[in-house]
């Protein structure tokens, strides 16, 4: 079970044994009978306790760990080393057309974005989504705007866009270059759907899913097991098309339809509400309008530490600190986090044997290809609910001092010399000094 022999006592536990007892019993449940059983118990339980008149206050909320536990991830299909390397060569890309473009000019774009949500992208690409030519009819993305640089790049790598194209970003009126955002109207052979104004793309997303699940029950097109996937930041869910309909989507039962919400803690203009918890407010949000909610918050690196955690004091300061102070820790480094998040004597000894690089190597979920693996493929086999994903991330990721979990990271455009050759250093990639800038 979660609680563990040796966890701190609760001052409000008036009889622990019998709590104890309670806890074996779960245990022995979900040992023998499964989580199914669990789960109906439970709430047998609390239909009674209603109808016996007992107060049972509501919260939406879990743990501020990930949904899927380690010891039950699917094993990842793929070669991990060599997608590792291919997504290291598309962020270059992503990174160099943005920059390239902003050289002479002052067209803008965004790096950090997709910096952020990379893996998130590529997992996607590579195990998930279906073409149009797949005899399904292809699965349905609505990409988030400022992610597009990631989008064209691995469509470069792919042959599908020039040189040319990626050295036009946003210069497409010339009929040579690429459009800034989706623009099916711009680029009809290359975009479905406009996602920009921010709050597009989500709310079409359920619409779509909608009318799909629509004509399949009229017998006018069959939808099959196809999806319907919405990628979004966590600043644009402020936007009220962004959440306006998840109500609608819940009630209608949409399991075609899964949001991928990259909370890298910041919006255009800084932190995302840094006083509290966007990734645990979205998830009461969601899970109230019916959502299957899948978070995505701690990387694989963490789970050792969890492990050696028989206290649960690990979960509790997760619990404390709020998007400001992660977003902190982030833009500092290994010995900052070792003396401020692990921060009591207790916390310090969970990490005594690593190094502070070991400390600073701690990712989060939704920059780790296998927890994302397990959370799309959870996601895709869910029936009767829309799913969310709250993956968390880091705005800028792998930018360094040019941007990584800075607020100044969105409006990021141009990198110097120095600061290109660092994300080259930081991804491994083969390329020559005089061929940086």
């Amino acid at each position: 079970m979660a609680e563990q022999p040796n966890a701190l006592p609760d001052p409000a536990d008036v009889d622990p044994q019998e709590t104890r007892e309670w806890i074996d019993a779960l245990g022995g449940v979900l040992a023998n009978e499964g989580a199914d059983r669990a789960h109906y118990l439970i709430e047998k339980l609390i239909g009674q306790a209603r109808e016996d008149g007992i107060d049972l206050p509501y919260s939406a909320n879990t743990e501020y760990i990930n949904t899927i536990p380690a010891d039950q991830q699917p094993k990842y299909p793929g070669n991990p080393d060599m997608e590792i390397k291919l997504h290291s060569y598309i962020r270059w890309n992503a990174m160099a057309m943005v920059v390239r473009a902003n050289k002479d000019t002052n067209v803008g774009g965004h790096i950090a974005s997709f910096a952020s949500a990379a893996a998130l992208y590529d997992v996607g690409f590579s195990h998930f989504w279906r073409s149009i030519n797949d005899p399904s009819g292809g699965d349905l993305i609505f990409f988030q705007g400022h992610s597009v640089p990631g989008v064209y790049s691995r469509a470069f790598m792919l042959g599908r866009l020039s040189e040319e194209q990626m050295d036009n970003f946003r210069q497409e009126t010339g009929g040579q270059g690429i459009s800034s955002y989706p623009h099916p109207w711009l680029m009809p052979d290359f975009w479905q759907f406009p996602t920009v104004s921010m709050g597009l793309g989500p709310i079409q997303a359920i619409y779509q899913a909608r009318f799909m699940k629509y004509l399949d029950s009229r017998g006018l097109a069959k939808a099959g097991d196809r999806k319907v996937w919405a990628f979004l930041g966590d600043g644009e869910t402020d936007e009220v098309e962004s959440l306006g309909a998840i109500g609608m989507a819940g009630r209608e039962k949409l399991d075609n339809l899964i949001f991928v919400i990259n909370c890298n803690l910041q919006r255009l203009d800084g932190p995302v509400r840094g006083n509290g918890k966007i990734i645990q407010e979205l998830e009461s949000e969601f899970r109230g309008a019916g959502w299957n909610v899948i978070k995505l918050v701690w990387g694989t690196h963490w789970d050792a530490l969890f492990t050696r955690d028989k206290k649960g004091i690990l979960k509790k300061r997760m619990m404390e600190l709020c998007d400001g102070e992660y977003q902190t820790f982030k833009a500092k480094n290994g010995a900052y986090v070792r003396e401020h998040f692990f921060n009591t004597p207790e916390l310090r000894e969970l990490v005594a044997d690593w190094t502070d690089d070991e400390i600073w190597n701690l990712n989060r979920g939704g920059h780790d290809i296998f927890k994302i693996f397990a959370a799309y493929d959870r996601a895709i086999k869910t029936k009767g609910a829309p799913t969310l994903i709250l993956a968390k991330t880091i705005k800028g990721f792998g930018m360094g001092q040019a941007g990584e979990a800075m607020n100044t990271s969105h409006q990021q455009k141009k990198m110097d010399k120095d600061q290109i050759g660092r994300f080259r250093d930081r991804f491994n990639l083969p390329v020559p000094d005089d061929q940086l800038y």
